[in-house]
Order: structure tokens, then sequence, then C-alpha cells
């Protein structure tokens, strides 16, 4: 392995996992980021698996290439489908994601948790191996989502548009019973407030990129006790239209500048 640089890159489908780089940036502030939308090829819910597997060790490839000593797929269906194949291929520290059944059963009252999720992610073996393991005697209701993604993709937030498709998803949850709302895609906080005012305050809404964020910087602690972080900067690539990302990007995190990832990672 390469010697440490001081470098976490982190990378989505496109620009959900700003969510997430949020929770890093809080938790790591002196971090160097490099953060990666794969907008040119959003969503991946609807693509097959070795589809994505192939774009994330693409995008995983460009961000070793650039200094990375530590990776994030903030991207549920990207984990799924190419976590493992990351780990073997890299041997750096690779921090997935996964809807946060666990913590979600802990919070339930009514015995009833609402998955909000791509369909890639719900039908993943990884997914069906958390109901297993964690579920117990607690009633997991599963609602893909097609069109959330895109919608926040668009920068809508808060349009008639989404609010439409929120109440489409989650009515059959609530009508379940479900008290306890996984968001599970790094997309969905973006649209908490609109989820909120849909579904209702009491609802306990559950994001893990809080826990990610922790697990990242114990993972570094633990592996990589030399290196030394670099710079408190972040940096922002796409590989769809650099000047709508921007514009996107801005409106999600801040001002941001964008730019188009080489060719050859496209």
């Amino acid at each position: 392995m390469a010697a440490c640089s001081g470098v976490i890159g982190v990378f989505d489908s496109g620009v959900g996992g700003l969510s997430v780089l949020r929770h890093i940036r809080q938790t790591l502030p002196d971090e160097r980021l490099i953060y990666v939308a794969d907008s040119g090829h959003v969503p991946y819910g609807d693509k097959p698996a070795n589809y994505i597997e192939q774009r994330s060790l693409t995008l995983a490839r460009f961000l070793v290439e650039q200094g990375a000593d530590a990776l994030v797929v903030a991207c549920n269906t990207a984990t799924a489908a190419a976590a493992a194949s990351l780990r073997s291929r890299f041997g750096i520290p690779v921090i997935g994601m996964e809807p946060a059944v666990k913590p979600a059963v802990a919070a339930t009252s009514s015995g009833v948790v609402g998955v909000l999720a791509t369909v890639g992610t719900l039908e993943s073996a990884r997914f069906a191996a958390l109901l297993e393991k964690y579920a117990g005697e607690v009633e997991i209701v599963t609602q893909g989502c097609p069109g959330l993604v895109e919608q926040v993709e668009l920068g809508e937030l808060h349009g008639a548009r989404t609010r439409e498709l929120i109440e489409r998803y989650t009515a059959p949850l609530l009508a379940r019973g479900a008290d306890t709302l996984i968001l599970g895609c790094t997309h969905y906080p973006f649209l908490i407030p609109l989820i909120r005012d849909t579904a209702g305050e009491d609802i306990v809404l559950i994001d893990t990129g809080a826990a990610v964020a922790r697990q990242l910087q114990r993972r570094i602690h633990e592996e990589l006790p030399e290196r030394k972080a670099g710079g408190a900067s972040v940096q922002f690539f796409t590989s769809g239209d650099a000047a709508q990302a921007s514009r996107i990007m801005s409106v999600l995190w801040g001002s941001v500048e964008a730019k188009r990832l080489p060719p050859a990672f496209l």
C-alpha cells in the first residue's frame, strides 16, 4: 500500500453523499476531502449490480490516484454491490453505508419500522442479511422510491412533484403503523423537512451519516496510526456536467465549484 497521504475520498452516485460528507467534515474538520458525484450515471438504484461495481471501482481508482488513503462509499446501493471488491482491490480502509436497521429497531415504539430506499438496496443480499440479524420481532415494511434521487439531483427539495412522491411512498408505511422510518439512501436526508411535513413531526427518522463519520474516524485511528490529516479542504468532482453539478452542490453544501472527471474515469 502506498504511504498514507492524508486524503479521504468519498463518492456517491450523485450529490446525495454530500449529506455524509457534511458529517465527515464536522467529525474530522482538519482532513483534506475529495468528493466525486457520479452524476453522469445517476441513479444507481435501477442499474445491475455489476455495472455499479465497475463504476465504483473506477471512481475509487481515481480517488486513490489523487492520494486517498481511506474511502467512504456514501451510497447504500454501491456499498451492497461493490464494498467487498473495493476492500480486496485497494487494501485501504473502506467505509460503506447500510440501512440502519439495528438503531431503528431499538427506536420504534409501535413495533413497525418503515424503510425508504432504492430498489437496488432493498433487493440486495446485504439488506436481507441485516433484516435476518436485527429485525427480530419488529415488522419491517419496505418501500422502493423511484424518482426521489432524481428530484434531489435537480435540487428540487420542496416542490410539488417531490412532495407528491414523498406522500406516495410514506403513506403505505404509515398506514401499517410505522413510527420510525429508515432513510436508506444518502439523498434522502436532504428531504427531511418535507418528510416531516408529510409524515408528522413525531415520526422518528434514522439517518446513518453521523455513524459513518464516527466509523471512519475510528478506522483511521486504528489502522493508520502514523497518518497526518492532509489539511482542511474539500474538492468536488463529477462525471456529469460540471456547471450543473456546481449549481446543485451549491444548493446542498454552500458555494461549490465542481470539476469534471478526466475522460478515463467517465
